[in-house]
Parts: structure tokens; sequence; C-alpha cells
């Protein structure tokens, strides 16, 4: 799974913007695990983002940090179905990330719907289509009427994570 690179940066007629939300970290070390992961507002080349740093270790059946952002208030989800996918604006350290999407059919901590993109050293827009999440332990398909939240996440092997985002989105 990984997500096709948009060299212009074209608008897209209809955008849902999640780059003003409140991005929240978090680590394995709420199962016992040992990463550890900073979130923090930076301005990095001229362009404003919130960066995830972080060591990804998988000492005590650990193995992710993440920063995720809720779609809608209070747990609420959000009806998506006139959107395409997620649209990012992303920068890092040439490592593979990934998209989480939960919904309300992700009712298990370790549950949510998943595709991979790569963060390379330049500011690079990137689209991941819905159709590219697939489910991880669950069987339910992704139903975006339910969505609930968006984490990136640097997860499964031991790495350092330098991810930048500059603009998160719903796009159509």
């Amino acid at each position: 799974m990984s997500a096709a690179g948009l060299s212009d940066g074209t608008a897209t007629a209809a955008r849902m913007s999640l780059s003003n939300a409140a991005w929240r970290g978090s680590s394995d070390r709420v199962m016992g695990g040992v990463s550890h992961e900073t979130v923090s507002r930076e301005v990095i080349d001229g362009e404003s983002c919130v960066r995830l740093t972080g060591e990804v270790r998988l000492d005590n059946n650990g193995g992710f940090i993440q920063m995720a952002i809720d779609l809608a208030p209070e747990g609420r989800t959000i009806d998506a179905s006139c959107f395409d996918g997620v649209e990012l604006r992303v920068r890092g350290n040439g490592e593979t990330y990934g998209a989480h999407l939960r919904t309300s059919d992700a009712v298990r901590p370790w549950q949510s719907y998943r595709a991979s993109f790569v963060a390379g050293p330049r500011w690079t827009d990137i689209r991941i289509p819905f159709a590219e999440f697939q489910p991880y332990r669950l069987s339910t398909p992704l139903d975006v009427t339910v969505l609930r939240r968006l984490g990136l996440v640097a997860i499964g092997r031991a790495f350092y994570a330098d991810l930048s985002v500059n603009r998160a989105s719903l796009y159509s």
C-alpha cells in the first residue's frame, strides 16, 4: 500500500482541513512497551507543522509511536462519504509510516484501517484513497460514514522516527 505523490500541490475542489486540530502523541508505553515520542509544533523549511519524533523500540512487545487527531469532538464520528481519501503534506527522514483510520467499528485499541506512505526529506503532498486503507484485526470493511480518528504512526520495527505534517485534510 502506498500513496501517489502530488508534485504540483494542486488544490482540490472539496477539502476538509484537519491541520488545526489538536494532535496528541502516544506510544506503546500504554501497553508496557518502552518506545517514546515527542509531538511538537515547529517551523521547518519555512512551513509551520506538527512534528512527531522518537524512538520505536520492540522491547516488552512494543513497537509504535503515533500522533493522532480526533475528527469530531467527544468521541463522535463524521460522515466522510463525500470525500475520496486523506491528503497529507509531509516531510520526514525517508522512513515508511502508517496512516491509521479509526471508526466506530474499531472498538479495541489495536484495531484500525491502515495504509502506508514514505515521508522523504522534502515537503511532499500525498493522497491516500480510502480504498487503500485495509482493516487490521477486524473483519468489517472501512465505513467512511463513521470516521473517528486519524493517526500517523511509526510502527512495527525498531527505528528513529521523524515525521512532520504541514497539512492534513480529506479530499475529493
